[in-house]
């Protein structure tokens, strides 16, 4: 395999594994917690982050010489803000039940830490064809976490798999499979995995198996840092110092 072949190929897996941006990077955790109830909402936060990360990635990347650099985070939002509009018309019309099932965290992808950190930390300095690569790795390693998070808290919090599935595959056509029933879970489910500390204790678990993973691999630990860990962690240290000179003089 060519030199070139391998730096693509590694710009698409480090999302997957080594810096995937949930359990490793440990970014996005908000639309994590808030949909990896179910499999069906982790399946359409997923898939509609991947795309709006994927086209962004590609568009911000294409103008990266075009745009300034005093506004270029304005610039970026603008651009993803684009793209996630079209998607949630898309889901709105298409996908009315996905798009309740989302809520509020649908629109909100436009402030994703993930997506506006590929945009800075890497878009914004590569060319199209790598950052397009980055965005699809990223965006399905952020699907794969959401799946893995899902997954648990579906089967022990209300004793079903894939429930609500239906709605999501309707866009194929006509399909009567609506997911499985565990029946000796779903008669006394565990309530907490699918509220809001259940959700707190499953992440915590899987980010201790990735730190594990990590340590047999010789990689450092995930540590939660907040903003430190954000790619745009250095542009809002400059905009609040610089906000605070405003405030002083």
């Amino acid at each position: 395999m060519s030199e070139e072949k391998k730096c693509m190929s590694r710009e698409f897996t480090k999302g997957l594994l080594t810096e995937n941006p949930v359990f490793r990077l440990v970014l996005g955790t908000c639309p994590t917690l808030a949909v990896s109830t179910s499999v069906s909402s982790a399946i359409g936060m997923g898939l509609a982050a991947t795309i709006v990360l994927t086209c962004s990635n590609i568009v911000i990347s294409a103008l990266r010489k075009l745009i300034p650099d005093r506004v270029r985070i304005p610039a970026y939002i603008v651009i993803i803000a684009s793209f996630v509009t079209i998607i949630q018309l898309l889901v709105k019309a298409f996908l009315p039940s996905l798009d309740t099932a989302l809520g509020v965290y649908l629109p909100l992808i436009v402030v994703n830490c993930i997506i506006l950190g590929r945009a800075e930390a890497f878009a914004s300095k590569n060319p199209v064809a790598a950052s397009a690569l980055d965005g699809l790795g990223m965006g399905i390693g952020f699907l794969a976490a959401l799946l893995c998070m899902s997954t648990v808290r579906e089967i022990l919090g209300s004793g079903t798999f894939l429930s609500g599935i239906k709605e999501l595959l309707s866009v194929f056509g006509e399909v009567n499979f609506d997911g499985f029933t565990i029946p000796w879970i779903n008669a006394h489910p565990m309530i907490i995995f699918v509220l809001a500390p259940g959700g707190f204790f499953v992440f915590g678990i899987m980010i201790a198996l990735a730190n594990k993973v990590a340590e047999r691999n010789g990689k450092p630990k995930a540590e939660l840092k907040g903003c430190a860990n954000c790619p745009m962690a250095a542009t809002c240290r400059i905009r609040d110092d610089q906000s605070k000179e405003v405030s002083l003089s």
